[in-house]
């Protein structure tokens, strides 16, 4: 059995290999051809989170499950939010045959997934990103974004000043792209074209009210039902559409609250992104429309992107 450290994933699994394999994995998944059930979660307190989430490719395909911790305070500490391990089985004789460090897929995968969705449902035109977070999902999604829209600016809004200032700074080093920071999060999303939630807010600190249209919103941060980055007003008054309907139904925090509160009803959720990417679901309509992509994470993310590395590694 093979064993991928979290130095290997880093370095093989680059948003190049990544964002193809979350493309082809979505469309898939939207049309039936992989196996799955919605994840389980089971609360330890305090914010934190342990998770089962089991899937196969198809019938004859890898299968196997990631279970992952979730400690939100892990990132003051300088360590991963997301602990745990990719567990991959071959299809042909239901042999365990690697163990992957799931804390490292699922930072590029969920950051690859967002630019798949965003290069699907965004203006051509859109060059302008917001990011709300600075934590290792925000710093993966500035890179993942940049490589299907040429950014053009970022800006940058958490919770301490300092901290998002040195992350904007980071981000300008590494991308050559001017990135301000921003002492609320109105003013950093009040221009952008693509804005991405990448926080552990269990309440919203992103409001309808201040997205422009024709923007695309990428809600990524919230992945269970309970915390919710965005309010009622910016599900009930976008194009919603989810990595996956049957999970942003039953798990979807910011669905759920718009839908408890009598704003929308199921039938708001329109589709999935890998219908749109098979082209059988209209994504953006016009030019004028907010567009929201509401990713939980899905398994078959993290089994098509622990095949890759399995496969290319193979002697």
């Amino acid at each position: 059995m093979r064993v991928i450290d979290r130095d290997e994933v880093r370095a093989r699994l680059t948003y190049e290999v990544c964002i193809p394999l979350v493309r082809q994995a979505m469309i898939a998944f939207s049309r039936g051809q992989t196996r799955q059930l919605l994840r389980s979660i089971i609360p330890l307190g305090e914010g934190r989170a342990f998770g089962v989430m089991p899937g196969a490719l198809g019938e004859r395909a890898v299968f196997g499950a990631k279970l992952v911790s979730v400690y939100p305070e892990n990132f003051a500490k300088g360590r991963q939010s997301h602990q745990g391990v990719v567990v991959l089985f071959d299809g042909e004789h239901g042999r365990p045959v690697c163990v992957a460090h799931a804390g490292e897929i699922t930072a590029i995968r969920t950051a690859a997934a967002s630019a798949v969705a965003t290069d699907a449902l965004a203006r051509p035109d859109a060059t302008r990103l917001a990011i709300l977070g600075y934590g290792e999902q925000a710093h993966t999604h500035a890179h993942a974004i940049a490589k299907v829209r040429p950014l053009s600016s970022i800006t940058v809004w958490g919770r301490s000043p300092d901290r998002a200032s040195a992350f904007a700074a980071r981000l300008w080093h590494e991308l050559g792209v001017c990135t301000r920071p921003y002492v609320t999060a109105q003013e950093a999303v009040a221009d952008a074209d693509i804005i991405c939630t990448v926080t552990g807010a269990a309440e919203p600190i992103l409001m309808g009210r201040w997205v422009r249209p024709g923007a695309h919103v990428n809600l990524v941060g919230s992945s269970y039902a309970g915390p919710a980055e965005a309010d009622d007003d910016l599900v009930a008054g976008s194009r919603f559409i989810a990595d996956s309907r049957e999970g942003v139904l039953a798990q979807g925090a910011e669905f759920l609250n718009a839908k408890a509160s009598g704003r929308v009803d199921d039938a708001h959720v329109v589709g999935e992104i890998g219908q749109v990417l098979a082209g059988d679901l209209a994504g953006r309509r016009s030019a004028e429309e907010i567009t929201v992509y509401k990713s939980l994470g899905h398994i078959v993310q993290d089994l098509a992107a622990a095949e890759a590395l399995y496969r290319s590694g193979e002697s």
